[in-house]
């Protein structure tokens, strides 16, 4: 069984006898990590009651479309925003015709056409059903509009008859599920990545750092994974577990930072530093807890090393990434950062009370040398995939062979 750990799963349920598995299968689901939201047409209650499924899930079950309470905030678009994929089993033929049509007359179908998640179908229904003519012309648009279609599985049916149209079981869902997120887009690859604050040591006691999470670093090294990398994750102090399928380092400081990343960034072909390195750090440790005094104090500081120009400058160098977290001017600041340090990329985001440190969305300005790209706010496990998908092209793109076109004298 596949892991979908921090995965958002929006699972539709329509009408048909094996609506009995879907209990299961949001069960499976949230043990293989995913959270799990469930939507169910009005044949499907026939079937299950929303009752099953909201003690399954843990959350309350969405039923109507046009939900006064609901839609008073664009409920199905948020629904749709929510989730990281939609997963619906059992897809039943007249649901899957309706998809096919684009068909948005329910909160389902609505919620499949509105999402810019990967949606998937596992259909169940009568053999009969199934090889008809009108479902296979209709399966065959769907797989052209990229619906991902898991099954159906054969054997003996409700109905007495044997033939294709069985529902995939739910641990053959939960696998195939998880494959969603593997993209293949850094295949073979290697990715060193960077995460939350550095420690910088004025006594046993106390030291300076700052509010960052660790969050987007551990979400990028995910995503980096997900899109078939191999990920070495260079962590300052978080409370964030390890990332699965990751080799996670842990250290303190900017300077123990610094050495274990060159220390590992020769096998890397991309360099993603997250992490919010303290720029400064005390001249001086003390050995022993500073006394309070009542004059005060003063502390000396001196710079910390530069950890994202120090890789950029190695040669050769990886394909260098760099955050820079803004309170204004972000396209200017993350342009100066670009350029001063000789990055191919920077991903610049403002620092706010609803994104950045600590928060769990936040929202990109893409800067390199073609311009800008903005990523809207969003969970940071879904930023993250996205902002993976763009470094893979950029990389592909500056790594691509190069043609030569010789031409006659």
């Amino acid at each position: 069984m596949g892991s979908l750990i921090n995965k958002r799963i929006l699972m539709g349920v329509t009408g048909g006898i094996a609506a009995y598995k879907s209990a299961d299968l949001v069960r499976r689901l949230r043990d293989a990590g995913a959270e799990v939201r469930v939507v169910m047409t009005r044949s499907a209650t026939e079937f299950i009651t929303p009752l099953t499924l909201q003690a399954v899930s843990g959350h309350p079950v969405h039923q109507r479309l046009l939900d006064t309470d609901a839609e008073a905030g664009m409920g199905h678009i948020e629904l749709a925003r929510w989730a990281d994929a939609v997963l619906v089993a059992p897809a039943s033929a007249n649901f899957l015709a309706r998809l096919a049509q684009g068909r948005a007359d329910d909160l389902l179908s609505a919620l499949c056409l509105a999402t810019g998640a990967p949606v998937a179908v596992a259909p169940a229904m009568n053999q009969q059903m199934w090889n008809n003519t009108a479902t296979q012309s209709n399966m065959a648009l769907l797989k052209k509009n990229a619906i991902r279609i898991f099954g159906p599985a054969e054997g003996s049916q409700a109905c007495g008859e044997i033939g294709p149209g069985r529902m995939l079981e739910p641990l053959e869902l939960v696998t195939l599920a998880s494959a969603l997120f593997a993209t293949g887009e850094l295949d073979g690859q290697t990715v060193l990545v960077t995460a939350g604050p550095t420690w910088e040591a004025i006594d046993p006691v106390r030291g300076l750092t700052n509010r960052s999470s660790g969050k987007m670093g551990y979400a990028v090294a995910e995503a980096a994974a997900e899109a078939g990398a191999r990920v070495i994750l260079v962590s300052g102090p978080t409370s964030l577990p390890d990332p699965e399928r990751v080799r996670t380092l842990r250290v303190e400081s900017a300077q123990q930072m610094h050495d274990t990343v060159h220390k590992h960034a020769a096998e890397a072909d991309i360099f993603i530093g997250v992490a919010a390195v303290a720029d400064y750090r005390p001249t001086r440790t003390a050995d022993r807890k500073i006394k309070k005094i009542d004059a005060g104090m003063t502390l000396e500081l001196e710079r910390t090393p530069d950890i994202l120009a120090s890789v950029a400058a190695l040669r050769p160098a990886p394909f260098t990434v760099g955050f820079a977290a803004e309170t204004e001017d972000l396209e200017q600041h993350a342009r100066a950062k670009l350029e001063n340090k000789k990055l191919d990329l920077v991903a610049a985001n403002r620092v706010g009370t609803d994104t950045g440190f600590a928060s769990d969305d936040n929202s990109l300005l893409l800067v390199d040398g073609d311009g800008v790209t903005e990523l809207p706010i969003q969970p940071k496990t879904k930023l993250a995939r996205e902002l993976i998908h763009h470094i893979a092209t950029r990389y592909r793109a500056k790594n691509a062979p190069r043609v030569h076109v010789f031409r006659r004298p």
